[in-house]
């Protein structure tokens, strides 16, 4: 597996579904509430994450808000964090990383 990858499109939400479901993504995951989800991609500058309980929300974890001590979570990793941001423009929740465990 490569270090680095874009999510595979067949895990994605269509952009549709994601902008037809971002109110009700808002509404699900104010800030300041404790999420989980599965890492769906990995770039040098965070991670892409599909939250759960929560149709269509993608996630993004970015480095920056990362525990320093960490590196970055591996495709397939299961990670737990709280929603900081929500970014309108592009529909991703912005989510700061608290813990995660290795895919096996």
């Amino acid at each position: 597996m490569p270090e680095f990858s874009w999510p595979d499109r067949s895990q994605m939400p269509t952009s549709d579904a994601v902008d037809r479901s971002w109110p009700a993504t808002v509404s699900a995951l104010p800030l300041g509430s404790h999420v989980s989800g599965l890492v769906i991609g990995r770039q040098q500058f965070g991670v892409f994450l599909l939250l759960d309980g929560v149709p269509n929300a993608v996630g993004l974890a970015e480095i920056t808000a990362m525990p320093h001590h960490m590196e970055l979570p591996a495709v397939g990793s299961t990670v737990t964090g709280e929603v900081i941001w929500h970014a309108d423009h592009n529909r991703q929740v912005k989510i700061k990383l608290d813990e995660w465990n290795v895919p096996g």
